[in-house]
């Protein structure tokens, strides 16, 4: 088997090392990627195409990107001639996981998978799941490709839209929870209470980014991928009839922050700064 991965940020390239540990053959289309991609990618043990063109050859195509690119590279892949399952493991709205099925169904050839990755890149067992949901056959090969690696795949009954239902559902309260845990800390700082909350908080909530705020650190690295799916979240809930506030604000709160990409230096007092500023 072979299998085209697009394109290996963090997440991707754990996922690819995945595949290629358990003998798969795994592609990557290094036109247009940068330099920190290529490494990732040679560090995964994932094979160079120069081109999408690359990618007829594989049974299975796998799309793990920011969730605002998910169409664009749906719609890349549907213009070559792949023939086989498209998996969008994407943090997308179930209305545009439908969009992305409707694409390769008008062209013909191609099964769509849904999937939504939970949790961490899947360096170790026991840490995340892929959700999968879509036409059955395909979704079943998806499993077995799966299967043997520690990116655990979990099989939902329904169709294509019930992966990434599941998958922001929980992105809802995970992701929102390291925003509101900011808001109150900025808050406690302009008023000087800021040390105090965290002993408060350390005490009455341990196990959360508000009882331990080092770890909203680790949400200034990512949000320039969060911002859009809280994008994708509210989208989501309009389509649900479900207020999107809570979203739109969490939004724009990841989008302080954007300038921290992959930041792994950022601090708290960091974020913080640039809440204010941000005002």
């Amino acid at each position: 088997m072979t299998v085209g991965l697009l394109h290996p940020g963090a997440m991707g390239a754990a996922v690819g090392a995945q595949l290629v540990a358990n003998g798969v053959r795994t592609l990557w289309v290094e036109d247009g990627r940068g330099t920190a991609t290529r490494r990732r990618a040679e560090e995964a043990g994932l094979v160079a195409v120069p081109g999408l063109g690359g990618l007829a050859e594989c049974s299975i195509v796998v799309s793990i990107c920011p969730p605002a690119s998910s169409l664009d590279v749906a719609q890349a892949v549907a213009a070559t001639d792949f023939q086989g399952v498209y998996l969008d493991a994407n943090a997308i709205s179930p209305g545009h996981a439908r969009q992305i099925e409707t694409l390769f169904a008008e062209r013909g050839g191609v099964a769509v998978v849904d999937g939504g990755v939970v949790g961490p890149p899947p360096h170790k067992p026991g840490t995340s799941r892929l959700y999968l949901s879509g036409p059955g056959d395909a979704v079943g090969e998806i499993h077995d490709l799966f299967a043997p690696t520690t990116l655990q795949p979990v099989v939902l009954e329904g169709p294509v839209g019930q992966a990434s239902a599941l998958k922001l559902s929980f992105a809802t309260y995970n992701k929102i929870s390291y925003a509101l845990a900011a808001q109150a800390y900025a808050l406690a700082e302009h008023h000087g209470v800021h040390n105090e909350l965290r002993d408060l908080a350390g005490a009455v909530m341990p196990n959360t980014p508000f009882g331990k705020p080092d770890q909203i650190a680790t949400a200034g690295q990512r949000a320039w991928r969060w911002e859009g799916e809280m994008a994708e979240i509210g989208a989501a809930c309009v389509d649900a009839s479900v207020p999107d506030d809570m979203l739109r604000a969490a939004e724009g709160t990841f989008a302080a922050w954007t300038a921290f990409k992959n930041d792994e230096t950022v601090t708290l007092h960091q974020l913080l700064a640039a809440l204010h500023k941000a005002l």
